[in-house]
């Protein structure tokens, strides 16, 4: 069956993701790192002045072909600066830019900005001269870094799409133009705990009928718990209702699908949820809250993502992931989910030595090295494809949900979407209005937004 989901990861009609509904960007907090014998240590490098001086390659390699054969020079006296998240993330970002150094003794300084905050800070950063020649950002902000004249494209197309999943191009691509070098894969999935249920429950019904027996609000015990009012998780209802955010696969913003029958539909299965396992006011249920609970052994199913599961292990959970189980229509949650990249800054003074690095941190055997540092699933197929990644228990639990994801998408209209509809999720979880009106007045906002934007 694992095989059979891997030929599904190629399917062009969903992609594998990544966190997210963000809200403003935060105050930066910088880590200096100093990577091999030729990192540079002292004040921090202004990774550019203007923008690029060259363009990607007009060769690129033929489908198939070995990326060994397109040699791309390193500009001379080319330093880098890279933006990266830290952690055990940061420390294969180390593991990384000491090979890179060692191989083609270019100085590397690695910085903690996470890739969430990286789009946002390049905004003003970027064009200032002051931003990172390659960083790290969700797939879902290429349209908003393109506009913003941020990216340089991807200087091995053909390379990546023969070696990458489909999904991991189309969610770094815009407007068939490869962006992105991509190097994780993520999407969220049912974790159970193993002492409280024997395994994953196959309906909703199952599960709504399992938590209604366990929950206990004195003592603080519920059957599933998830943040009912960020969109990032409950769009798996919506999409499994039939509910979509913009027509044409997520391409054509001038068609929303997020108060239609479906969305309502699911609405209406947000608050059995409440009902049966969560009767607790939106705000009284966060992340931190729920895992503290899932760690406890106070919960019996959280939807997550892999970002969870290394917590819980180190807290001795015994624990599965498994896909969800189907909705009352008898279809499958269609949760998000997308690609964490590498990208080139526009305004770089490097852009063949920074391509190189991106191409160098997402080769096969640097991102092997990942896996093995972060458990995090690798967009490059022949690992996917791997027996280490497919006998895993937990990783074959969010592969197998990943055949029901959906691309995030990367349209910059996606930005205005997130918070109309937390505020509508909030309205439909802690009141008993009507959702039809909620769900109408939040996509009446996002219309005037994208409106807006567009003017």
């Amino acid at each position: 069956m694992l095989l059979n989901w891997m030929q599904l990861l190629q399917d062009k009609n969903f992609i594998l993701y990544s966190n997210i509904n963000e809200g403003s960007v935060m105050m930066m907090k910088r880590k200096l790192s100093t990577v091999g014998s030729f990192v540079m240590i002292g004040a921090m490098l202004a990774a550019c002045s203007g923008p690029p001086q060259s363009a990607p390659p007009e060769t690129t390699p033929a489908s198939g072909e070995n990326m060994d054969d397109i040699e791309i020079i390193p500009e001379e006296g080319a330093e880098l600066v890279v933006w990266g998240n830290g952690d055990e993330h940061g420390e294969w970002a180390e593991y990384v830019a000491e090979k890179f150094t060692e191989e083609y003794g270019i100085p590397v300084i690695l910085e903690e900005v996470s890739h969430t905050e990286a789009p946002g800070i390049l905004q003003t950063d970027g064009p200032a001269g002051l931003g990172a020649d390659v960083f790290t950002a969700p797939h879902d902000h290429v349209g908003n870094m393109d506009a913003a004249g941020l990216l340089i494209e991807n200087f091995f197309p053909e390379y990546y799409k023969e070696n990458f999943m489909d999904a991991a191009i189309l969610g770094t691509s815009l407007d068939d133009t490869l962006f992105g070098y991509p190097y994780a894969v993520e999407n969220t999935a049912l974790y159970y705990n193993k002492d409280l249920v024997d395994s994953a429950p196959e309906t909703f019904e199952e599960l709504l009928e399992l938590s209604k027996d366990f929950t206990d609000t004195r003592s603080d015990h519920y059957g599933i718990m998830f943040p009912p009012d960020d969109f990032y998780f409950v769009y798996a209802f919506l999409g499994g209702y039939g509910g979509y955010v913009f027509g044409n696969d997520n391409t054509d913003p001038s068609e929303i699908g997020l108060n239609n029958e479906g969305s309502v539909q699911a609405g209406e299965f947000l608050r059995e949820v409440k009902e049966a396992s969560l009767p607790l006011n939106s705000e009284d249920i966060t992340s931190d809250i729920i895992g503290t609970l899932f760690n406890e052994d106070q919960v019996m199913f959280r939807i997550s993502g892999p970002w969870d599961v290394a917590p819980h292990t180190e807290a001795g959970v015994n624990f599965g992931v498994a896909p969800f189980p189907t909705l009352s229509n008898g279809e499958y949650p269609t949760n998000f989910s997308g690609i964490i990249s590498y990208f080139v800054n526009a305004y770089t003074d490097y852009p063949d030595a920074a391509a190189l690095y991106a191409q160098f941190a997402t080769s096969e055997e640097m991102l092997e090295k990942r896996f093995e540092m972060t458990s995090q699933l690798p967009p490059h197929t022949a690992l996917l494809e791997s027996e280490v990644v497919l006998s895993d228990p937990i990783l074959s639990g969010f592969l197998e949900q990943a055949q029901y994801s959906q691309p995030m998408p990367n349209i910059s209209e996606m930005e205005v979407v997130w918070g109309p509809m937390a505020d509508a999720l909030t309205s439909i979880w802690n009141t008993d209005r009507d959702i039809q009106e909620i769900l109408d007045s939040s996509v009446n906002q996002i219309e005037e937004s994208i409106e807006a934007q567009n003017n």
